[in-house]
């Protein structure tokens, strides 16, 4: 399925974005295949564009926090936010309050509290497995705390749903955000390995 037309309109008299947040998953980093491909395509295409991709905290309340007092200043209807699996969930709580950034969700987490309970415990970086911390049980509270009940301005959301996710249930993904703009992968994967496929749309989606 393509990318739906923006509803919020990208046309010549929309000023592009001067600011951009990418989020990463659990267990993931700045580091990941995406964050790196968007840095080098920020670099390449709009090097006057704030990019920022902050390592996150395993604590969900800090990691908001963060994200919160990182983007405090940042223009409203200038700026956007891209993020994968749990850097999903959190794009969507952040944007909650943020009506006049854009957004792209890449097989986000719906309901990161039920599914990372069974995580609890040790973990290990994906890209660089010497790097450990430790997933808390009262983080499972924590972003329980996080998940809006209903996802505000859904127009300028853009979830992108890989029916090909091993991990995460594609027809959740869709249920969550069927209010906004869908691009249904028939195939693919949870880290969305073809990501450079898609680059071209989502930078467009977000008026970058």
């Amino acid at each position: 399925m393509s990318i739906a037309s923006d509803p919020a309109g990208s046309g010549a008299e929309t000023p592009r974005r001067s600011h951009l947040l990418y989020l990463h998953g659990f267990r993931s980093s700045p580091r990941s295949a995406k964050a790196v491909r968007m840095q080098t395509w920020v670099a390449a295409h709009r090097p006057d564009l704030h990019f920022a991709c902050p390592q996150l905290p395993p604590s969900p309340r800090a990691a908001f926090a963060l994200l919160q007092t990182l983007t405090q200043d940042w223009p409203a209807e200038r700026s956007a936010v891209m993020g994968s699996s749990l850097g999903g969930f959190y794009t969507s709580a952040l944007i909650q309050d943020r009506p006049g950034w854009r957004a792209v969700v890449i097989n986000p987490a719906v309901d990161p509290a039920r599914d990372l309970a069974a995580h609890i415990g040790e973990q290990s970086c994906w890209q660089d497995p010497a790097e450990r911390f430790f997933f808390q049980p009262e983080f499972v509270d924590e972003l329980r705390t996080l998940r809006p009940e209903r996802l505000l301005n859904p127009e300028r959301c853009l979830a992108v749903v890989a029916k090909g996710d091993e991990l995460l249930d594609w027809r959740e993904m869709q249920a969550r955000y069927a209010a906004g703009p869908i691009q249904l992968l028939e195939g693919s994967d949870h880290g969305l390995s073809d990501f450079e496929d898609h680059l071209e749309g989502l930078v467009r989606f977000l008026q970058l």
